[in-house]
Parts: structure tokens; sequence; C-alpha cells
């Protein structure tokens, strides 16, 4: 068995390269940047862009197994050009929007080309990334010990990326997993506020919450630049997942209440082994709010 990991410098492809590792399967760490990505010195890395299959002949040879992080306007090249080459399993990092409709344009291309491909197949589709707070809270934590939020009640299961990377290796190596899509999410339904509180305990000092208006949020979003400015006005409602105008009136009110209908599944229902809860992510990622 030898798996070729795509995105492998990503938050979830280089939890999957490390993994495979570990377990003694063979893996392939691919990566579009000149630099050697965080991987084990033993794994062999090589150069790809997904956005342009060409570049990927060497990176397929011998392969038979393939993490592919999602590029949807090559994706049925790239699917195409990897059963050729001799994939027969294809693990898709997808999302759970797709589940609800919200993701049509981004991975669920990825999906269509991966299940029209002829390998066996299997996405793993996780919910919201515990990770957005650190690119979203971490900045003003770092300078001020504080979080502006005009959400403090607002809920959800958000997911460690490690619970992630370890459903895609049972995904890659253990059986029963071809034509499932797996949707889940954290094992805890925590608000924003006890997110904070989380935070707090793993620094060990206090995190003031300050709650603010949605327009503030999204002016002291977009003031931070990167993923904070790039998804401002979907996080906060101002925009919907297609990009259309939204109510963030409406949305606002929502998000307050925010209690799904029963909680998601978890890594654990899939792995076997108990999911990761916030509080851990949060003394896992303490470092990186200081």
């Amino acid at each position: 068995m030898t798996v070729l990991v795509t995105g492998a410098t990503g938050n979830v492809g280089r939890l999957v390269v490390r993994r495979l590792h570990d377990a003694g399967v063979g893996v392939r760490a691919m990566t579009r940047a000149s630099r050697r990505p965080d991987v084990p010195p033993a794994v062999e890395v090589v150069h790809g862009d997904l956005a342009s299959p060409d570049t990927l002949t060497d990176a397929l040879r011998g392969v038979d197994r393939l993490y592919l992080f999602p590029v949807p306007g090559t994706a049925s090249e790239v699917v195409g050009r990897a059963v050729e080459a001799g994939v027969r399993r294809i693990v898709t990092l997808s999302s759970g929007a797709v589940t609800g409709g919200y993701d049509t344009d981004f991975h669920l291309p990825v999906e269509q080309a991966v299940e029209s491909s002829g390998a066996e197949w299997t996405h793993v589709r996780p919910g919201e990334f515990a990770l957005n707070k650190l690119w979203l809270w971490g900045p003003s934590i770092r300078t001020g010990n504080v979080v502006r939020d005009p959400h403090p009640e607002a809920a959800w299961y958000p997911t460690h990326e490690a619970d992630i990377a370890d459903v895609a290796v049972e995904a890659l190596t253990g059986d029963g997993h071809a034509g499932a899509a797996h949707t889940f999410g954290g094992p805890e339904l925590i608000s924003h506020r006890e997110q904070v509180e989380a935070i707090s305990r793993a620094l060990g000092r206090e995190i003031r919450f300050e709650t603010v208006s949605p327009e503030e949020a999204r002016e002291h979003y977009r003031a931070q630049g990167g993923f904070a400015a790039d998804n401002a006005d979907m996080l906060l409602g101002f925009t919907d997942y297609s990009g259309g105008e939204a109510d963030a009136d409406t949305w606002a009110e929502e998000a307050g209440a925010a209690v799904p209908d029963g909680a998601p599944a978890t890594a654990g229902d899939i792995t076997g082994r108990p999911a990761r809860t916030f509080a851990e992510w949060a003394r896992d990622h303490a470092d990186d709010f200081r």
C-alpha cells in the first residue's frame, strides 16, 4: 500500500502524513511549495500542484491510494489521471456543508468527480473546524486578552483537526468505508463564550469576552487580514455560502439561539476512539494563542 497525500502542508494533511508514517504505511507527501513540509525525515516528498494536473505524473507513480485535498476546478482531470496511474481508493477532504446544500460549488464538485471515477471512494465531511477560532480570535487574544464577537451564546460542535485526520487515515487504510460519506462534528455543543473560557483556562490567564455588533465584528476581522478578513462576511451572516447577500439581523437571531436538532456523529463513531473536546483542542493550541 502506498498513499499519496495531497495538501501535505495543510492543517489536516500534515497530520495524515504523520499518522500513516507512524503506522508503517508507505506514504508520499505532495506539496507545491519549494521548501520541504514539516513531515518525518523518512517520508518521500514530491512536488505537484492540483491546479496544474500536468505536474502530477511523478507524484502518482506507484500509488494505489489517494488523500485528495479539494481543488474543484481541476478535480475531474486530477481524479482521471489518478485512476489511470493505478489509484484504486480515494479519500476526499470535504465539508459537512455539502449535506445541507450550502456548499454546491467547492467541495461538491470534487465529491462528484471522485464518485464518477470508478475508484473506491470515501468522503470525509467535518463540520466547523475548531481552528477557525484561532484564526478569528488569536490576534486579539495575543495582543489584548480579548475576544470581540456578536454572538456569545451561539453554539455548535467544533471539531479538532486531529480527529479529522484520524477519520481520513481510517478511511485510507481500513475496511468498510467504501461509498461512505462520513459527516461528523465535535463531541460537545459549546457556545462561543464557553469556548473563550476554555481557551482562557488553557492559557492560564483571563480572556475578556466583549459582545459587539456584527458590523463591528466585521470591521475588526477585516482589519486582521488573512482568514478572518476573507471569511468575515460569510461567518457573520452578511453573505450566504453561495456568495449572495444575506440578512445579517435574521442570521444573528438564529445564531444567538443556535441549538441544533440532535448531536451529530463524532470521529469516535468512525474510529472507535473518543473524539477530542474543545478543551483538549485549546490545550493543544495554547502556544498559538500566546
